[in-house]
C-alpha cells in the first residue's frame, strides 16, 4: 500500500491549528484491531513503527500525545513507555472523564484537543475535540462524526497520518523533516 499523500483540506488544517494534545485509542487505531493471545493467555499486539515515530514527533512539536484505552496489557505498557507517552489511562470504557482528567492536569481545554478513535467508546471524546479523526475501518457511527478519515489503515500508518496532519497544521512539519534529513 502506498503511503498517504500529505494533502489535507484547508478546513481540517484550520481545525487543527490550536491543538496542543492528541488523544489516541489503541485497538483499531494504534493496532489493526485484532486481538492476539499467546498459549498462556498473554495479549500480543502489533504496532507500526511509523505510528510510533509520529507520536515522538508530536512531542517535539509541542503537541502532547495521550492514550485513553479500554484495555491494558504488558505489551501496550512496554510500547507506550518506549515511546515516552506520559499521559495514559488504561482499562477505561468511560473515556470522557479519563480524557478530561488529562486535560485538567495539563491546563488544556477541549478546543485544544484532537482525537483518533474507531468505535462507540471513543465517541464522547471525539465529539468534544476541535479535530476528530478515524481510520477507514472505524465503525459507521464514528466515521459519521469525525472531521477526517485517514487513507492509511489502522495499525499501518493511520496514526502517523493523524500526526502528520497535526504537524502540518502546527507549521512544524517542514522544520522537523529538515532536521531529520540533515
Amino acid at each position: 500500500m502506498p503511503p498517504p499523500v500529505l494533502d489535507f483540506p484547508p478546513e481540517t488544517l484550520l481545525r487543527a491549528q490550536d491543538v496542543r494534545i492528541a488523544f489516541f485509542d489503541v485497538d483499531g487505531v494504534l493496532t489493526d484491531g485484532g486481538l492476539y493471545y499467546g498459549p498462556d493467555g498473554e495479549a500480543l499486539k502489533r504496532f507500526s513503527s511509523l505510528d510510533g515515530h509520529g507520536l515522538k514527533l508530536l512531542r517535539r512539536a509541542g503537541i502532547e500525545p495521550a492514550v485513553v484505552t479500554g484495555r491494558d496489557s504488558a505489551a501496550l505498557r512496554n510500547r507506550l513507555r518506549a515511546l515516552g507517552v506520559e499521559h495514559v489511562r488504561y482499562g477505561t470504557e468511560d473515556k470522557r472523564p479519563a480524557a478530561e482528567a488529562i486535560l485538567q492536569a495539563l491546563g488544556l481545554e477541549w478546543s485544544q484537543a484532537a482525537a483518533m478513535g474507531d468505535d462507540w467508546p471513543d465517541l464522547p471524546v471525539l465529539r468534544r475535540c476541535a479535530l476528530a479523526v478515524a481510520p477507514p475501518s472505524a465503525h459507521a457511527e464514528v466515521r459519521a462524526c469525525v472531521h477526517h478519515i485517514t487513507q492509511a489503515a489502522a495499525g499501518y500508518g493511520a496514526a502517523r497520518e493523524f500526526c502528520d496532519l497535526l504537524l502540518v497544521a502546527s507549521g512544524r512539519y517542514a522544520s522537523l523533516l529538515t532536521e531529520a534529513s540533515a
